[in-house]
């Protein structure tokens, strides 16, 4: 390894590897950490002497070296600093690791908020089967959702639902979307009025029946519907700040819609939020693409964490 002064004299230390430091870092090419994650081939922009590289035009909270002090310098792109052990984000998946994006999951102010779970977008039966039932089956959503209600109520933590409703009075909005018009088009979601309950049990917009037990025990809170994608029309954020809730287990559906919305406001509300890449799934239009596939790809820029169902409940145990 080879260290220079900083030309620029805005940090202390740059940090080259050269061929001899190679075995300790994986194939020749490659970069990140001493524990082997690496950037693709191809993709290395300082030439054969393997510079350690930092994302350009911001920094990275999340990295070991800033709870040492340490800096980077993002205007040249090249880390700065005392180790040679810095995590570095660009790994072979392109996500961060679970180390760097933790959130520590507490019953006192953890809850986990589940967004539409709901027949039309569960059910072989729903309105929306066809378009999401790949994505569900592949995920094991369903399945993945119950078993965070499982623990969740096992263990105390508090679990709430924004639901998604359509009443009568809603077709006559004059603006709608590509996909408010789908739903309305479907009746996705439909109820026959807001103080109403004609014909909800077991329809499109009633509960899956396995969820039943977990939301109807008294204990779940349901909030007020959101009548487009986010909390925004809703009381769901009232709901958590009323109950001391700073950090969210985020699933349901449908993830590059409602569920990637919600998680966008609520990061905008202050909230900490994991996102459970199993516990949702997405649509796949021939024209539009697969919604699930953007909805992660926005999770692993947006969301404090991106946790599959095993990982958030052996954080919730």
């Amino acid at each position: 390894m080879q260290t220079t002064d900083d030309p620029a004299g805005t940090a202390t230390k740059v940090q080259q590897f050269t061929d001899a430091d190679r075995p300790a870092m994986g194939q020749a090419g490659t970069v990140g950490r001493m524990t082997g994650s690496t950037l693709p081939q191809g993709t290395h922009p300082e030439g054969e002497h393997g510079t350690r590289v930092m994302p350009l035009g911001r920094s990275n909270p999340h990295t070991a070296h800033a709870a040492q002090g340490e800096t980077s310098c993002y205007r040249t792109g090249i880390y700065f600093g005392r180790t040679s052990t810095v995590a570095n984000i660009y790994h072979a998946s392109g996500l961060l690791s679970r180390e760097e994006r933790q959130v520590e999951l507490k019953k006192i102010d953890t809850a986990v908020v589940f967004i539409d779970p709901q027949n039309d977008v569960l059910s072989e039966d729903g309105a929306n089967w066809d378009a999401v039932g790949a994505s569900v089956t592949e995920n094991r959503t369903v399945e993945n959702m119950e078993r965070i209600f499982e623990v969740a109520k096992a263990d105390g933590y508090e679990v709430f639902i924004s639901p998604h409703y359509f009443y009568p009075t809603d077709s006559g909005w004059r603006m709608d979307g590509p996909l408010e018009t789908s739903e309305l088009e479907t009746h996705t979601f439909a109820r026959a009025g807001q103080l109403d309950l004609t014909g909800f049990r077991n329809s499109g917009a009633d509960w899956l029946d396995r969820f039943k037990p977990y939301i109807e025990d008294g204990r779940t809170v349901v909030a007020s519907p959101h009548k487009v994608f986010g909390p925004e029309t809703n009381d769901l954020v009232l709901q958590l700040r009323k109950r001391g809730i700073q950090r969210i287990i985020l699933g349901g559906m449908l993830a590059n819609m409602c569920v990637e919305s919600h998680m966008r406001h609520l990061i905008e509300e202050g909230f900490e939020v994991a996102v459970v890449r199993d516990a949702t799934a997405g649509p796949r239009h021939p024209v539009w693409g697969d919604g699930y596939q953007a909805a992660i790809i926005n999770y692993s820029f947006f969301a404090h964490a991106l946790l599959s169902t095993d990982e958030v409940l052996d954080g919730m145990h």
